[in-house]
């Protein structure tokens, strides 16, 4: 099947004034692969997106309750601290696309479900136009390191509401928000946000 390109207009948050911008996305097909969480930071399988990184949780329990470490500062994936937050979600709602120039995100999800797709849009990445998918949460306890320049966002597949947690390394500036978004259901992104049975 011939490969077509494909291009986007995008807009660093549709309620402000940032000026348009005009970016390339990769040529697309109809096969997709999509890699699921499969490699920790210790274990590089391939697959992955350019410099992506995934770091495995370990959960301490006994009979007061248990214990959880999400991100030291020695973790040798890390790069640096902006700063953290909260985001709830309930049941089916998708926070769509977007990209930071700036900051590298690394998500984590410490009740409920969530999937994470990710996309390469960077022209110089030698995974440009790859596609991953990660499930994280109470199920599959990681943090997703994704890099500058790479789509992303997430749904709640769960039945709770679900609380994703982030550790930018840049605080987030009001003045001049590293957000370029994208509408979640873009036909230009090679992605299905419905539930699929593997």
């Amino acid at each position: 099947m011939p490969r077509v390109s494909r291009n986007l207009i995008v807009t660093a948050d549709p309620s402000d004034n940032h000026a348009l911008q005009r970016i390339a996305l990769p040529a697309i097909s109809d096969a997709v692969d999509i890699c699921y969480n499969r490699r920790t930071i210790e274990g590089k399988e391939p697959g992955l997106i350019h410099g992506v990184e995934i770091k495995q949780l370990k959960t301490h329990a006994d009979e007061r309750g248990s214990l959880t470490e999400l991100i030291r500062r020695d973790d040798e994936f890390f790069e640096g601290f902006g700063q953290c937050y909260v985001s709830v979600s309930y049941p089916g709602v998708i926070r769509g696309w977007h990209y930071h120039k700036k900051q590298t995100d690394y998500f984590t999800c410490i009740q409920g479900m969530i999937k994470v797709p990710l996309y390469d849009i960077r022209e110089d990445s030698p995974t440009h136009g790859e596609l991953n998918e990660f499930y994280i949460g109470e199920d599959n306890r990681i943090v997703v390191k994704i890099p500058v320049g790479v789509l992303h966002g997430f749904k709640n597949v769960g039945v709770t509401p679900c609380y994703l947690i982030n550790f930018p390394t840049m605080p987030y500036d009001p003045n001049d928000p590293d957000e370029y978004r994208i509408p979640h259901d873009s036909p230009d992104i090679p992605y299905d946000w419905d539930l699929k049975f593997h």
